[in-house]
């Protein structure tokens, strides 16, 4: 996880749609960019916002004010579409956000541009309003699907192009004939043009105890001449399956956690390929993070005390908040349990029960249990100290839904340095 500590101030400021349990909110200021507007719709979120560091203002009520350096940031409550964001025209580096993912994921209704709940023509309109120098979007893989693709691609030209509006009620295909000719032609004004460039992921490829496939969407005004060839070395992935097996193989994994038991040590040993899934080059790739990593603590956290009592009652296990025991998981053909010895699997916005075993894992002793909170968080590479709002499950899917910090704060800090060496250069 980053490190737990008050990000350096900097003269950098962004703002945040979609902001959810401010997973990506999170990311970005910790790469030294000071917050100048959340928004956010789900009542659960705002809660947790404003517990952390947010001050609300209703989205029909007065516009908030611009904060200074070491004051709260406003926190919009309300629709995207009631936001109007032109009083921050010229003042935003980084606009980031994570537009509802429904209408690309598997486990929503699959109908793309047709599902009212798409985010991203108001992240098109908050550029157009605001002309941030760098966009950061992350959603669901399902953008890369086949059957979405043209349309992912559309929407990419539409970042692009942002200035360059869809009519109202007009079909997406034949505004895109319409960028496609602006972008052949390459007559836009460079102020008003961005490049874009997107990166499917893996987030266990980034230190996060969890595999997590997404996309994320990076774009720069093309006015700045931003180095993309540095951009993406900046945000290569570090951490590899390859050496996290070799770690298992030579030892050092388990020296790690000598707690572990030696028939759990050959059991997992036993599962390892024979040959290295990919060239392993220990000077560049680490070992990619397990669950039992994030329950014992990475990046200076302290380990999470083992779980002996499974209620409902709310109390602090060894002084930490939301590490509760949760009693009937069950484990069944299709819903099988997380294993301490693996990144944990996906993290989805669902209560406890989620189809596949998300939030159960597999014990030492054979035996398995829910998840708590606390753990959740943990493999979301959240902060021990991140309050969530609201009962169990609206804490789970603010978690589900949010990026994990780490992840996140990888490109937003690749976004900083790149901006930075491009002024430094002009």
């Amino acid at each position: 996880m980053v490190e737990q500590s008050e990000p350096a101030p900097s003269d950098r400021t962004s703002v945040e749609l979609f902001a959810g349990g401010g997973g990506l909110a999170m990311a970005v200021e910790r790469a030294g960019f000071r917050p100048l507007l959340f928004n956010e719709f789900n009542k659960r979120a705002c809660e947790t916002l404003v517990a952390n560091k947010a001050d609300p203002y209703d989205v029909d009520g007065e516009r908030p004010p611009i904060p200074q350096p070491g004051e709260r940031p406003p926190l919009i409550v309300g629709d995207v579409r009631k936001v109007d964001f032109d009083y921050l025209k010229g003042q935003v580096d980084v606009l980031a956000g994570g537009p509802p993912c429904q209408p690309f994921s598997l486990g929503g209704v699959a109908r793309g541009d047709e599902d009212d709940r798409n985010g991203f023509p108001h992240m098109f309109r908050a550029i157009r309003e605001m002309e941030p120098k760098a966009v950061i979007c992350e959603n669901v893989r399902g953008l890369l699907r086949p059957s979405f693709m043209p349309y992912f691609d559309y929407i990419k030209r539409e970042l692009a192009l942002p200035f360059e509006e869809r009519k109202d009620g007009g079909n997406w295909r034949d505004h895109d004939e319409v960028l496609r000719s602006l972008l052949d032609t390459d007559t836009v004004d460079p102020y008003k043009r961005y490049d874009v460039m997107h990166f499917p992921v893996n987030a266990a490829d980034y230190g996060v105890p969890q595999i997590r496939n997404r996309v994320i969407i990076i774009a720069f005004r093309r006015d700045l001449g931003i180095d993309w060839g540095r951009f993406q070395e900046l945000v290569k992935p570090r951490f590899c399956e390859a050496s996290l097996h070799e770690d298992m193989i030579n030892g050092s994994y388990w020296e790690r956690h000598p707690e572990v038991p030696d028939e759990v040590r050959k059991q997992v040993t036993a599962r390892i390929p024979q040959q290295p899934l990919v060239p392993v080059d220990r000077d560049r790739q680490l070992p990619w993070r397990t669950l039992r990593d994030a329950i014992k603590g990475i990046d200076g956290q302290r380990p999470l005390p083992p779980v002996e009592r499974l209620d409902r009652k709310e109390y602090n296990l060894g002084g930490f908040t939301d590490h509760i025991g949760w009693p009937d998981a069950r484990v069944y053909p299709g819903h099988t349990p997380n294993e301490l010895d693996r990144p944990a699997k996906t993290v989805k916005a669902g209560v406890h029960g989620v189809p596949g075993g998300e939030s159960v894992m597999l014990l030492d002793d054979g035996s398995h249990r829910y998840m708590t909170v606390r753990e959740t968080a943990r493999v979301m590479t959240f902060p021990d100290d991140w309050a969530l709002a609201g009962p169990r499950g609206e804490k789970m899917r603010q978690l589900g839904n949010a990026v994990p910090v780490l992840l996140g704060h990888v490109f937003a800090s690749a976004v900083a340095t790149v901006l930075d060496e491009a002024e430094r250069s002009r």
